[in-house]
């Protein structure tokens, strides 16, 4: 049976991000310039890139942390510490107690730990200090920034939660990939990009609905005519405006309707 794509009412949250670790940095809509990060004429002028900026929400760590792999042994410190601390499994400093009066009494003691040395070799679970629900039938994506500069030192893994179903920390998996020096990660800048997906959209029934054309000649007349209005016809009009495709993609995302009438 063909799956839909949830709907949702508009009135309520399609995510709600539960905060526990006070001084973590709420999250907040993801920026169409990254940050400010992106070149000026792809943030005019590239509605591809911009709208995938755009696409979720940044999550920040909770505190500004420096990690140090050795090849066998990883080991961290922070703001407030002058040593370097062996990871095996780290509460966030303070958190364990302030959990532990804000929890029910059969939870005192279950507080989640804020770092975690994996047993892959360089791999550390951070977590943000969140945990997230989502509406029924949508998931979260969390996934490295898009289009930001990236962190030298580490890079984030991917990875899709069921927030509907399952309640839980909301964390995120690195692999460092250097030795010879420590790898700063700060509080202010997004750890991670989390974006909001229908389950229905990563379903196999969804994804197993994929066609291919091997060769050149399979393209239809459609299909060529669609590439001489897309590519070749911009190109030959002199006086075509900068950004066209852009200006129609944001004109549509604001009206639907006016978008499908004009192309009709």
């Amino acid at each position: 049976m063909q799956q839909s794509v949830a709907t949702t009412d508009a009135a309520m949250p399609l995510v709600q991000f539960h905060r526990l670790i006070a001084q973590t940095r709420l999250p907040q809509r993801a920026d169409r310039a990254a940050g400010g990060t992106m070149p000026t004429r792809a943030a005019r002028f590239c509605d591809a890139i911009t709208a995938a900026s755009a696409f979720g929400y940044y999550v920040f760590a909770p505190l500004d942390i420096s990690l140090l792999w050795d090849g066998a042994d990883i080991w961290w410190t922070y703001a407030g510490t002058e040593n370097w601390l062996l990871l095996e499994a780290a509460q966030y400093p303070g958190f364990e107690s302030a959990f532990d009066a804000a929890a029910p009494a059969g939870l005192a003691g279950c507080a989640p730990p804020f770092l975690t040395a994996l047993p892959e070799p360089g791999h550390v679970q951070i977590w943000t200090g969140l945990m997230a629900r989502t509406a029924p039938d949508w998931s979260l994506l969390l996934r490295p920034v898009a289009n930001f500069p990236a962190n030298g030192g580490f890079v984030a893994y991917e990875g899709i939660v069921e927030t509907d179903r399952w309640f839980g920390p909301l964390f995120t998996n690195i692999r460092l990939t250097r030795t010879h020096a420590p790898v700063r990660i700060s509080a202010q800048m997004p750890l991670v990009q989390v974006q909001p997906l229908p389950r229905a959209l990563y379903a196999d029934t969804t994804l197993d609905r994929m066609a291919t054309l091997p060769n050149m000649s399979d393209m239809s007349v459609n299909d060529w005519e669609s590439y001489r209005l897309s590519i070749v016809a911009p190109q030959a009009d002199p006086n075509r405006p900068l950004g066209r495709y852009a200006v129609d993609a944001r004109r549509r995302r604001r009206c639907p309707q006016a978008g499908l009438a004009a192309e009709a």
